[in-house]
């Protein structure tokens, strides 16, 4: 049996390699247990190494970026958590810049703001890393993210680094073909164009305050916990929005807690941690909201978040 903390030790320094070390606080929702293996990495030729060791060693490999959009479970994460963080950006071209998966979404747009490049601003407040964006297809005002995308660099759980055009990234609502290929995003090609930088600024002010206004961002929370419900499969009674939290909010469930988890009183489809709460909590809240919402109205919600460890 080979040493894995040696091996990863050796492969990326000591420096980015921990042991049994709590992940709660690189989530957005501060909870959750440690992870056994944790290694800082950017770079495809670092996370192919990273996982070629874990396959090596027959343990489990899991990505995680800025944390948001997570719940890690109580007991935590078995195996190595491959943490893809910072990184850098890279106009190719006119028409196309490169981010690094471990770049922040909000520290692409001033990136592309500050050099007079248009096509992102729209994003700014958006949590999380380019990579998680990826994973989910991030949307904001009915955009997805996966329309700006030319091409995404992969790493498969074998190790190879493939290059994948927008079209075979499967991309759909809160969804992209690495939710079942589990392959990492290493860098991502987005479309962009040239722009004023005021008025670009302009733009990415104007969607902070949205945010701002319509969102928790003061408390510890993961973003939006439900997909908004699908207009061709699920019956919303008429009179409702379309929407997760407008079906949350209707069962009376706003401000709703289990333990230290609470149903946001400013955004329903926000669950946010009062300071103590614990995956089990907060999973508890989740799972009576879907009970809820589909007794009251028939709509089966389908979670956004998504869940890392044992027993979330």
């Amino acid at each position: 049996m080979i040493d894995v903390g040696a091996r990863l030790a050796e492969a990326f320094g000591a420096e980015h390699v921990r042991h049994n070390v709590a992940l709660a606080p690189l989530t957005t929702f501060k909870v959750g247990g440690p992870a056994e293996w944790l290694v800082d990495l950017h770079g495809s030729e670092a996370v192919r190494k990273a996982v070629a060791i874990a396959k090596d060693a027959g343990l489990r490999v899991t990505a995680l970026g800025g944390g948001s959009n997570v719940l890690v479970a109580d007991a935590g994460v078995r195996g190595i958590v491959i943490r893809v963080h910072g990184g850098d950006v890279l106009a190719l071209d006119a028409s196309v810049v490169r981010a690094d998966a471990g770049v922040t979404i909000n520290g692409l747009v001033r990136w592309t703001i500050s050099r007079g490049i248009g096509g992102i601003e729209a994003w700014a407040g958006t949590p999380g890393t380019v990579g998680g964006a990826i994973y989910g297809n991030a949307h904001f005002k009915g955009r997805l993210i996966g329309e700006l995308i030319a091409r995404v660099s992969l790493v498969g759980s074998g190790g190879a680094i493939q290059d994948v055009l927008a079209a075979g990234m499967e991309f759909g609502y809160d969804f992209s073909r690495l939710q079942h290929t589990h392959e990492i995003v290493v860098s991502a090609d987005f479309h962009v164009c040239r722009g004023d930088p005021a008025a670009l600024r302009a733009t990415a002010r104007e969607s902070l305050a949205f945010r701002k206004r319509t969102q928790p961002l003061e408390s510890a929370s993961a973003g939006c916990i439900f997909q908004n419900p699908d207009p061709a499969r699920d019956r919303v009674p008429e009179g409702i929005p379309a929407s997760a939290g407008a079906l949350v909010d209707r069962a009376g469930l706003k401000g709703a807690r289990e333990g230290a988890a609470r149903v946001s009183t400013t955004h329903a489809n926000f669950i946010v941690n009062e300071g103590a709460a614990t995956a089990r909590d907060i999973r508890a809240l989740i799972d009576r909201c879907k009970s809820e919402v589909y007794a009251r109205f028939g709509v089966a919600l389908r979670e956004e978040i998504v869940y890392l460890g044992e027993g979330t």
